[in-house]
Formats: C-alpha cells, sequence, structure tokens
C-alpha cells in the first residue's frame, strides 16, 4: 500500500472523529480498510511461508509442512 493511500485512511479516520463521514466518504473508508487488511494478510502469509523450523536432529522444514504433519 502506497504512502497516498495511507494517508487517506488517516484523513477519514481524523475527519469521521471530528465530523462524521458522508457515505460516499464511508464506503471509501471502508474499501481503503479492506484493501489494507488483505494487503496486510498476503504479506505475513508470505513472511510465515519462508520459515523454516529446525529440530533438534538438525533437520530443517518448512513452517508449511510442519503444521501439516502436526495436524494443525
Amino acid at each position: 500500500m502506497d504512502e497516498k493511500m495511507i494517508k487517506r485512511i488517516n484523513e477519514l479516520a481524523k475527519k469521521k472523529k471530528s465530523e462524521g463521514l458522508s457515505a460516499n466518504e464511508a464506503a471509501e473508508q471502508k474499501a481503503l480498510y479492506r484493501s489494507y487488511i488483505d494487503e496486510f494478510k498476503n504479506d505475513l502469509r508470505a513472511q510465515l511461508e519462508n520459515i523454516d523450523i529446525k529440530a533438534p536432529d538438525g533437520s530443517v522444514t518448512p513452517l508449511s509442512s510442519f503444521r501439516k504433519n502436526q495436524g494443525s
């Protein structure tokens, strides 16, 4: 998410607290929040996919495989 979108999210949040939002602004805020959350979740998934678990015996297993083997 670029700085322009984050700035707009903050502007709308501030306006919502001070004077309220119009229907169009509320819809825009909702869409921006959804976009921000989706991007955050995708980034987190990408980070988690790059994590490896090192077992006491020295073997290394990707986190995704480790979770499948644990039944989670």
